[in-house]
């Protein structure tokens, strides 16, 4: 597998979800929580980092917020 494209997902991802909510901290729990996610589906289907960023942001999207 190639770690720079989900490393690459996993950043945009972030970088999109704190644009729109700026009062998530760099590195709260949500961050570990996509990492996970995105591993899982990587490991699935071979996506390219623009699919993972998508599935990333959608995946941030539906966590809740009073957990994370």
């Amino acid at each position: 597998m190639d770690h720079a494209v989900l490393k690459n997902a996993t950043e945009t991802a972030r970088t999109v979800y704190r644009a729109r909510h700026p009062d998530v901290d760099l590195f709260d729990s949500r961050r570990c929580l996509l990492e996970r996610h995105l591993l899982r589906r990587r490991e699935e289907r071979e996506s390219d980092a623009e699919e993972l960023a998508s599935f990333g942001i959608a995946y941030l999207y539906r966590l809740p917020g009073g957990e994370c």
